[in-house]
């Protein structure tokens, strides 16, 4: 593939409730509260995929598989749209609380059920988190003996609770001890010698869109793709907020309410650039660089 026929941006949508992000994992939330937070991320992502539509634009939903269970004319109104429906996990555990066959267990439940369900082969996986770290390693081998094309998992970025720093911000072939998988990292933008996190979430809400478009054009210009990530429950401002610490609560919520408006803007500004990340890997066949957690 050319620079110029590569030079695309990926719209990326993890799917699921609001109270199984990170930060409330050790919260406790009734089943009233949990049936709630389901009807509201229906209802945003149904929002969401209106105002995709409206751009004439296609993304990924990396689906969580109970999902498929709860919602499953959910999960077969985002394929019938016409977008790439991809595994989130089976019920949101970071891979650092799995060992190497429950990960196994986890991908090949999540990914048949939702096959079954909406109908379409899923080639995706992006774990909970962006997990695939020096920690969890071992995640490479699964996914590589997994029959996916491609995973999303790996942040070439600094954080707390994830990234791989020295990760290739480009499409990247992931190796692990007996196989290897076709990476597609989150966009970043390389500013001062490091690489700075502007691909969604938190990004996304709280630096200036101009910061997240600089990153995507340095990227497109390489011939590279820019993935975005986003969350349903990001564009719905009035849901009830959990009970989070300080520092938790600010990246939890910071900038909610401008969410939808900031994604129009995206929308409009690269009309027309937006494909599907199965779309992108099917299209790679230019060489790519090897790349060995460690």
């Amino acid at each position: 593939m050319t620079a110029s026929e590569n030079s695309n941006v990926v719209l990326s949508f993890d799917v699921e409730e609001h109270n199984r992000i990170e930060a409330a994992t050790h919260l406790h939330c009734t089943p009233e509260m949990k049936a709630d937070y389901g009807d509201r991320m229906e209802a945003s992502t149904r929002r969401l995929l209106e105002q995709l539509a409206a751009a004439e634009a296609l993304g990924t939903f990396y689906v969580v598989g109970e999902i498929a269970i709860t919602h499953p004319k959910l999960v077969r109104d985002i394929a019938a749209a016409g977008h790439e429906i991809g595994s989130h996990s089976w019920d949101h555990r970071r891979l650092h609380r799995l060992t190497p066959e429950r990960f196994r267990e986890d991908l090949h439940k999540s990914v048949n059920t939702l096959q079954e369900v909406a109908g379409v082969p899923v080639l995706g996986y992006r774990a909970p988190t962006f997990s695939v770290t020096p920690a969890t390693s071992w995640a490479v081998d699964v996914l590589a003996e997994s029959g996916l094309k491609y995973d999303s998992s790996v942040f070439p970025a600094r954080h707390d609770r994830y990234g791989i720093p020295n990760a290739p911000r480009t499409p990247f072939w992931l190796v692990g001890e007996r196989g290897r998988i076709l990476e597609l990292p989150p966009a970043t933008y390389r500013r001062f010698g490091q690489n700075l996190p502007v691909a969604g979430g938190g990004y996304f809400r709280l630096f200036p869109l101009a910061f997240l478009r600089a990153g995507v054009n340095q990227l497109m210009k390489s011939g590279a793709p820019g993935v975005l990530y986003f969350h349903p429950w990001e564009f719905d401002p009035e849901q009830p907020r959990l009970p989070l610490g300080q520092m938790a609560r600010f990246r939890t919520y910071v900038g909610i309410e401008k969410s939808t408006a900031r994604l129009d803007r995206l929308l409009k500004r690269y009309r027309g650039r937006f494909r599907r990340a199965i779309d992108v890997a099917n299209e790679i066949d230019a060489p790519i660089p090897d790349f060995k957690i460690g």
